[in-house]
């Protein structure tokens, strides 16, 4: 039986002014699952989900959708209607209420003569009760904490109504709380509701704990990719990173762990081991 697919990139080759950054880049978004991006900075990770996303033109390689059909040549409309896109930033719309940024996401079934939307309050109302904004609803998002923000523009992308959600960094720049909420919301999309998610994390250990697949990227190429016990492992991870990172596996859970280990904690380790 042919597994099922949502988004797929294949021999995708991405530069930029003439550079190339990614070269033969290639990921795979299935339904209920999640799968990581991961690797250093400078690695491609964000580039290759912006192309999954068409806001990077590939100068080779093809991302297709689920049924085959040729995701570059839809129109912007119809591709908005497949898959949805949780930028690294957005600028903060002054004086708007949480409920109308949330209604932007509904951009792809108005036409342009016509504002009706007949699913758009439904739609609106369960983004927001999926992200626990409702009660902020008539709140102006720029009087928001950076974490509340977050999970509007999560709101807004999941009013979209799409079977894929990409996710750039989304938890750069929040607490733990709003990390660890924003993360398990991304899960149960995934497990409740059949999403196909692909999202960018720097944090190994957040990678390891939420995603089904692991894509680590080094130098523009993806160095491996499989389950997180597959892909998390010291060698890979060490030779990836340029440090020593150690990995332990969690015997009732099977979540991997990864540590690094610097200078100043080298000693610590080597005591703890003895």
């Amino acid at each position: 039986m042919t597994e099922e697919i949502s988004l797929r990139g294949a021999e995708l080759y991405l530069s930029y002014h003439g550079t190339t950054v990614v070269e033969d880049g290639r990921i795979t978004l299935r339904p209920g699952h999640v799968t990581a991006l991961v690797g250093p900075n400078g690695s491609g990770k964000s580039t290759l989900l912006r192309a999954l996303a068409r806001l990077h033109r590939p100068d080779g390689g093809a991302v297709t959708l689920g049924d085959g059909t040729d995701a570059l040549g839809l129109s912007a409309r119809d591709f908005a209607r497949r898959v949805s896109l949780l930028a690294q930033s957005r600028p903060t719309p002054g004086g708007v209420q949480v409920r109308d940024v949330v209604g932007y996401g509904r951009h792809p079934y108005r036409r342009r003569w016509q504002a009706t939307d007949p699913e758009g309050a439904t739609a609106v109302a369960r983004a927001m009760e999926l992200t626990g904004v409702t009660s902020m609803a008539e709140r102006p998002v720029d009087e928001l904490s950076g974490g509340e923000l977050q999970r509007v523009w999560l709101a807004t992308c999941l009013a979209q109504d799409t079977g894929v959600l990409l996710l750039d960094e989304p938890t750069t720049f929040l607490d733990l709380r709003y990390q660890v909420e924003l993360l398990e919301l991304v899960r149960d999309l995934a497990d409740e509701h059949g999403v196909a998610i692909g999202v960018v994390l720097h944090d190994l250990n957040q990678a390891a704990e939420i995603a089904d697949h692991v894509v680590l990227l080094h130098q523009g190429r993806v160095r491996a990719d499989g389950t997180p016990a597959e892909v998390l492992t010291e060698e890979l991870l060490s030779d990836t990173y340029g440090l020593r990172i150690e990995v332990s596996t969690d015997p009732a859970t099977g979540t991997v762990t990864t540590r690094p280990i610097g200078r100043h904690n080298t000693s610590k380790t080597s005591v703890a081991t003895t």
